[in-house]
């Protein structure tokens, strides 16, 4: 074998081992988070959506990309506990919607103050159909923010179903506020309580 025979014969085991590579870390948890994280942060470093009279559209392009790693369906069940099986269909559906959107308000206006920090992908551990990825944010004041995206793995796809922020589960510290009201009052005065918090922020986003 010539020395361009060989070249040639390195260069190809090189793009197999490489393509084997990619199909190997295909859809692991840790790079399905980041590829979410990365596409949220480039909506909101896009010039054309800061502008004035952009926000509905910025906010709704982070929306969809949110809702293609969330599994709010989930999110919903963990949340409301043990009054989810008591629920009907059509209220179980009118809960997830709500529910959804009250989350993804929370998320977005938390994240659109993002000014340049560092995320950090750390240890993700693995078991089966769950996964945890382990991430922190490095503020400017050089404060880490550890978040943890706990997530599931349905019809061969990795969705989240819990993010704990400092040590503080999402979904546990819902229930607990769902409980508390439950105790006091009925699933209807819950309902009311997600409905008047979604017109809040359909009322807030008119006026930007």
């Amino acid at each position: 074998m010539n020395r361009r025979s060989l070249l040639r014969f390195v260069l190809s085991v090189c793009l197999i081992v490489l393509s084997l590579v990619s199909v190997a870390f295909a859809g692991a948890p840790t790079d399905l988070v980041k590829q979410t994280t990365d596409k949220v942060i480039d909506i909101l470093k896009n010039k054309e959506m800061k502008k004035p009279g952009k926000t509905k559209e910025r906010r709704a392009a982070i929306r969809r990309t949110i809702s293609e790693r969330f599994d709010f369906e989930e999110m919903a069940k963990r949340s409301l506990a043990r009054y989810w099986n008591q629920r009907t269909p059509d209220e179980k559906k009118e809960f997830v919607a709500l529910y959804s959107d009250v989350l993804e308000r929370t998320y977005i206006r938390k994240i659109e103050s993002y000014t340049d920090e560092q995320f950090i992908y750390g240890e993700e551990t693995d078991e089966g159909d769950r996964a945890v990825v382990r991430t922190k944010i490095i503020t400017k004041k050089n404060v880490d923010v550890p978040i943890e995206y706990r997530m599931e793995k349905k019809t061969g796809d990795w969705l989240v179903y819990d993010v704990v922020v400092e040590g503080v589960s999402l979904v546990n510290n819902y229930r607990n506020q769902f409980n508390e009201i439950m105790h006091s009052g009925t699933y209807e005065t819950l309902v009311k309580r997600l409905k008047n918090k979604q017109e809040e922020g359909q009322a807030e986003d008119t006026k930007k």
